[in-house]
């Protein structure tokens, strides 16, 4: 991409697959090299998407949430284990009772499989609908709310809406743009 006034490189392009599976393959032959750089490839974000909190942040957990008092860790990693490499489940729990409070936090060995994971937001997990977001921290939250002009935060974690794989880059064909990373 250049810079419509200046006609300089912005230092990112997008490259366009006709299928996810390419895309895939593109990602697992990382790292990529572009005119002696090594670039960051990164599956490319929905405009729709762009404004979300910590949609372009880079981040190996998801967070997990609306899970029903039935659904145990091996439910998850059954589920989440076909996108990638899995390295930590935790469940949430209420310290005092013992409890499931209804989310849990799924961390990956790569970036990569969170972007797949988090293009479809409802999951079905154990026979139940889940929403499936990037885990970003308090810190992370707050930057990105107000990059976005706003107070912060993502709202309720059961709110309806979205598309479900269907729309922007993410249908049959697929995207990913990438950052050049200088000095290496």
């Amino acid at each position: 991409m250049r810079d419509p006034q200046t006609k300089r490189s912005r230092g990112f392009g997008f490259v366009t697959y006709s299928c996810v599976e390419e895309v895939d393959a593109a990602m697992c032959a990382r790292p990529h090299k572009v005119d002696g750089r090594v670039v960051e490839p990164k599956r490319a974000v929905s405009r729709e998407d762009s404004v979300k909190p910590g949609a372009h942040l880079t981040v190996k957990k998801i967070f997990v949430g609306g899970i029903k008092e039935d659904t145990e860790e091996y439910n998850l990693r059954d589920y989440f284990e076909k996108y990638g490499k899995i390295e930590t489940i935790e469940v949430m729990e209420d310290r005092q009772s013992g409890k499931k409070r209804g989310f849990a936090f799924v961390t990956f060995d790569d970036h990569d499989t969170v972007d797949k994971i988090v293009v479809q937001k409802y999951h079905t997990i154990n026979g139940h609908n889940c929403e499936v977001k990037k885990a970003l921290s308090k810190q992370e939250m707050q930057s990105a709310g107000s990059q976005r002009g706003r107070g912060g935060g993502s709202g309720n974690f059961m709110g309806r809406g979205g598309n479900f794989g269907g729309g922007g880059n993410f249908g049959r064909g697929g995207n990913f743009g990438g950052r050049g990373k200088r000095g290496l």
